[in-house]
């Protein structure tokens, strides 16, 4: 099998999201959500790694090749977050609280058919330069 190697990618998106519930209160909202829960939305510059891992193809000398993963990136997640109110344009948070761990999933979700499957793939997501989660299924 020879020596895994991890090649990573960045990308970034702008959105706009609000953290509540549904069939919460407005008041149950604020507290567990705080400002997160402001009914008029509030935006975040994401910066999101893909990272593949695996073997060296003997042939190429890559795990995958980069300009494909960008592409993948560009086509799957930037097209579709980019410049977006994640709660209503974006299919998957009509019904799921769009988190940075949400979000994670469904980015990862997004790729992972698009991606050999004898290569892993993580996803870390920064919400701010401070916060930010990992996910890899």
């Amino acid at each position: 099998m020879g020596n895994k190697v991890t090649v990573s990618r960045k990308a970034h998106f702008n959105a706009a999201h609000r953290l509540f519930k549904k069939e919460w209160s407005d008041e149950k909202n604020e507290q567990v959500f705080g400002k997160c829960s402001n009914p008029n939305y509030h935006g975040h510059n994401y910066e999101l790694i893909v990272s593949v891992t695996g073997a060296v193809d003997q042939e190429t000398g890559f795990v995958m090749d980069m300009k494909l993963l960008k592409n993948l990136i560009y086509q799957k997640i930037e097209n579709h977050f980019d410049h977006k109110n994640l709660n209503i344009e974006v299919e998957e948070f009509k019904n799921l609280n769009p988190t940075a761990e949400n979000i994670s999933m469904v980015i990862w979700k997004r790729l992972r058919d698009e991606i050999n499957s004898n290569l892993s793939l993580e996803i870390t997501l920064y919400e701010t330069p401070r916060n930010f989660v990992t996910y890899n299924g």
